[in-house]
């Protein structure tokens, strides 16, 4: 810790003693990045719970010299979100919504109030903040507004700096103040004669620079670059507030604002439009505009094609053919007045000629995942399907919407000549686009290439009328860039305006005034590879790749949505997200902040409360798979050294369990007393649970004999660990099950997929124990290899062969189904099952969400018949080892409160209703959360067993 540093947190435990600040290397290293290409690593981190915190540490950074950074989600991609100094971080405790008033149609919050946490709280009022970036779920209103952030609505709601009736701020000198649309006012009546000379001051800077403000700024739609001053122009009533929006923290610390709402429209059409390329696409955006559409949206066939491979072909449906496409949107007061305009703007666009194909979706699921692949564009087109990495730098520029063709024309042939490709999405209908480019950021040849093209992609932009950034701010990315747009008179106004509200340049430093070099402190850098066990077939650096695949975009903060990151939901704490774990396993691979490698207690600290379940290899657009890289950092941390109890007691469960079955009834006997909590205090087990009663042999061989039909087999039934030990029953209700759809098998038992010890992180028991496995499946067999329990279904489909990295275990895996996908892919045409109830709760398992896309137990019981499925949508926290571990219990059980008991607590016990959960974690947790209850889950097989008693329902 620096000699200022110590000062300051010194003096913050005097004037705010409540505050909580961080200077560990944990934290410094994740707050070291945004989700742009640059790596400013802070002094400290703070986390304000008032603006009283916000006021004592501007006084205190003042004090001390030390500059201060603004922060929300931290999804920022041009480096706005960095900082040398202090960070703070808004979106911790400082995101209450403190007022809405649906008469006015206003709301007043705080800056770290998430946008979709906003848009919840004021629907039931028919009322919406109209901007909507695609980070809604994750980013902050603060951060919105220090970008001026747009969306893709912009076309009918514009700019946020559009809907901000006045912002609460604090200045660099610790001072409160009320910007609003009149000027600027004191919190503090003693201020009021230090706040009127700021207010003068900027009114003189105005008068003074009339000319250029007027014929310079507030050109297009998107002109974000810069600071907005034409705002305060007298034919502008010298709007304070909005001029202030887009300062990206520069010039004060926005802790709360006043925003005014919109009215969300009671029916809406959304059309796809194909075409040949996204120049074709963007010719037809003025015609399109005329229709005065709400959203006007463009990607590119790259994005498409990446999320098809990460998340199923079915992820993206709803498509016409094409290698660019446009989605429109259109709303009005009825759905068929809609419909018709959508209809009649489709036959409009056809007759022009440009489209290769055109629909209205009508289907909402299918709005749904057509939305999703927008949204995720900046992640999807970061890590493409092909392993292609692209970076931001370049990925905001706009025009007006009218010249955007001629604009695209001219920029994919500047690519070109500088060899270099881009992935493009965007805001077509506001002329703003969206391009990540396959720069080269590690070598001192490759920033030299990329520093050319970034200032003659800047020339061409300004040659065709347009901005540098459209919403993204200039950052670190662009701050250079603005004298290649701006007389050197507006940069000097820019710098006065600056200096007004930060006289010694402590605010957000580096941006926009005296900015840093654009190609200065980039994360991206030459690594040496590491030794690894996993052999992470998909990343070009093995491991350092996998960890580097992260690049911020934060899709893990959210609250709602796919399943990723449970553990983030439950804590809300960067520590416990999939980006802050990738970027401290970066830190460490970097040796820089984090210096000791494979040991480091802050990477251990950071990863403890991952639950391994794997959703965010699915739900990330770029594809962290986090479970991974915590095995490979448990395995390389605790080499050579004594391991936590419960990977002892936990990781071995195979074959204990295995064991326990030749004694299991005076075991469970034993286990329910005081002996089992004894020794589950010495294997490091929490007491809260009990031990599940193990199975004997003998029950398993008569479930088993039970389900034999005497038809040739068709399938291997892969009998795992978990239910051979402790529910064989499932193994003989899945074999009359496949039986019963045409597909009879032969049970395998005896065998391991080794997930335990991979969980667990002993990779070299795991090896050894898979190498068994396939050597015994891959034998010139071809069958199906059937699973009945998710997570060992996907070990052998995922882990298997990027731990053994054979053509056997590849193969193996290729043959890999789960009970779901057996049926829902081999099952004979025209199966029906026993017939189903009508109400299912359903709890699915993670890892068949994250590994067998498109595969979803969901689908396939209404596909069957049931008429409602209540599924809970989210991990259930118990999650293998994790929810046993006596140090996560607390952590398992919020998890579960976020999805499961909810649904759990839902049910009506006078409707019969039955709750289904593959995964024998998942059951486990239903029958510590309603067992009492009388509530049992079923596993999918026992619902849809011929031979079961009908009556599988709880009540």
């Amino acid at each position: 810790m620096s000699e200022s540093v110590a000062r300051l947190t010194a003096r913050l435990a005097e004037t705010a003693p409540g505050l909580r600040v961080e200077s560990g290397p944990g934290a410094l290293g994740q707050y070291a990045y945004d989700a742009s290409n640059y790596r400013v690593p802070p002094q400290a981190v703070a986390f304000p719970r008032s603006t009283g915190d916000v006021v004592a540490v501007l006084w205190a950074c003042k004090e001390t010299g030390v500059p201060v950074t603004a922060r929300g989600g931290g999804t920022s991609m041009a480096g706005n979100a960095v900082g040398p100094g202090v960070v703070l971080d808004f979106s911790r405790y400082m995101n209450r919504i403190l007022d809405i008033d649906p008469v006015t149609g206003t709301a007043r919050v705080q800056a770290g109030v998430v946008l979709d946490a906003l848009s919840s709280a004021t629907a039931p009022h028919g009322l919406t903040f109209g901007p909507d970036p695609s980070s809604h779920s994750r980013c902050t209103l603060g951060g919105m507004i220090g970008n001026d952030a747009c969306g893709n609505r912009s076309v009918r709601h514009g700019r946020t700096s559009s809907h901000i009736e006045a912002l609460e701020i604090v200045t660099a000198d610790g001072v409160r103040a009320v910007a609003d649309r009149v000027g600027l006012h004191p919190v503090d009546p003693e201020d009021a004669e230090h706040v009127a000379r700021l207010e003068a001051d900027v009114r003189r800077l105005i008068g003074d620079n009339l000319a250029p403000i007027r014929t310079e700024l507030g050109r297009i739609p998107r002109q974000v670059s810069g600071y907005q001053l034409h705002h305060l122009l007298p034919e502008h009533g010298f709007d304070m507030a909005r001029a202030l929006v887009g300062t990206e923290g520069s010039c004060a610390v926005v802790t709360a604002a006043t925003v005014r709402l919109v009215a969300t429209a009671p029916a809406s059409a959304l059309l796809t439009l194909g075409y040949d390329d996204v120049v074709d696409a963007a010719e037809d955006v003025p015609e399109i505009l005329r229709w005065n559409p709400t959203a006007v949206e463009g990607m590119d066939e790259a994005i498409v094609a990446t999320m098809r491979a990460r998340r199923g072909p079915d992820s993206v449906t709803g498509l016409p053919d094409g290698r660019a496409w446009l989605y429109v949107e259109l709303d009005g007061d009825d759905e068929a007045t809609v419909n018709a305009r959508a209809a009649e703007l489709l036959d409009v666009l056809k007759a022009q000629g440009r489209m290769t194909g055109g629909r209205v979706v009508e289907s909402p699921a299918e709005r749904r995942s057509l939305w999703r692949v927008r949204e995720d564009g900046a992640g999807l087109a970061a890590r493409l399907v092909d392993g292609g990495e692209s970076w931001p730098g370049w990925e905001d520029s706009a025009v007006a919407p009218e010249d955007l063709a001629g604009y695209l024309r001219d920029f994919r042939k500047l690519l070109a000549d500088h060899g270099l490709t881009g992935v493009m999405y965007g805001h077509f209908g506001a002329g703003c686009v969206h391009v990540r480019i396959d720069f080269d950021l590690a070598t001192d040849e490759g920033r030299t290439a990329a520093r050319r093209f970034l200032h003659e992609a800047a020339a061409l932009v300004v040659a065709h009328g347009g901005t540098l950034s459209g919403e993204h701010g200039d950052g670190r990315a662009r701050g250079e860039l603005l004298e290649v747009m701006y007389s050197r008179r507006m940069i000097r106004a820019f710098a006065a305006f600056k200096e007004v509200f930060d006289p010694e340049g402590l605010l957000n430093p580096g941006v926009i005034v005296a900015p840093a070099l654009l190609d200065a402190d980039l994360a991206l850098h030459q690594i040496q590879p590491l030794v690894t066990e996993f052999t992470f077939p998909h990343d070009e650096d093995g491991f350092a790749g996998a960890a580097r695949r992260c690049v911020g975009v934060g899709r893990c903060r959210s609250d709602v949505g796919g399943v990723m990151c449970p553990s983030y939901r439950a804590t809300g704490e960067e520590n416990d997200s999939t980006r802050g774990r990738a970027r401290l396993l970066q830190e460490m691979v970097r040796g820089e902040t984090v210096q000791d490698g494979w040991r480091s207690t802050e990477v251990k600290d950071a990863l403890d409360l991952c639950l391994s379940c794997k959703a965010c290899s699915s739900d990330c657009p770029v594809g962290v798979d986090m479970a991974t890289y915590k095995a490979e950092f448990l395995h390389q941390h605790y080499k050579g050294r004594l391991r936590p109890r419960s990977h002892y007691s936990l990781g071995w469960l195979p074959l204990s369990s295995a064991l326990a079955g030749y004694a299991a009834r005076p075991l469970n006997v034993l286990l329910r007393g005081p002996f089992g909590k004894l020794l589950a205090r010495f294997g490091g087990v929490t007491t809260k649970r009990r031990i599940p009663a193990f199975a004997s042999r003998r029950s398993l061989r008569e479930a088993l004999r039970k389900a034999k039909t005497g038809d040739p087999s068709k399938a291997l039934l892969f009998v795992d660990s978990f239910t051979r030990a402790f529910r064989p029953e499932v193994a003989g209700a899945a074999s009359r099950v496949l039986a019963d759809a045409g597909i009879p098998c032969t049970a395998e038992e005896g065998l391991c997929c080794g997930l335990t010890w991979v969980s667990t992180g002993q990779l070299s028991v795991a090896r050894r124990i898979m190498a068994r496995t396939v050597a015994h499946l891959d034998n010139g067999d071809e069958r199906p290899i059937i699973v009945a329990e998710p997570s060992c279904a996907a070990t052998l489909k995922r882990d298997v062969p990027e731990l053994l990295g054979t053509d056997a275990a590849r193969r193996v895996a290729d043959r890999v189904h789960t009970f779901t996908g057996a049926l829902t892919d081999l099952a004979a045409q025209g199966w029906t099952p026993p017939p189903l109830p009508e109400d299912v709760v359903l709890q699915p398992h993670c890892h068949e969400y994250a590994a067998f896309k498109g595969r979803r137990p969901a689908d396939l019981l209404r596909r069957l018949g049931v008429g409602k499925v209540d599924e809970a949508e989210g991990c259930c926290g118990l999650a293998g080892n994790f929810g046993f571990e006596k140090q996560h219990y607390d952590t398992s059980m919020a998890v579960a409160d976020l999805a499961l008991r909810p649904r759990l607590d839902g049910i009506d016990q006078d409707t019969p209703t039955v709750v289904v959960a593959d995964g024998f974690s998942c059951a486990t947790q239903i029958d510590h959360l309603a067992g009492d209850r009388g509530v049992r889950a079923l596993h999918l097989a026992e619902l849809l067993d011929p031979a079961a008693d009908p009556s599988g329902e709880t009540s």
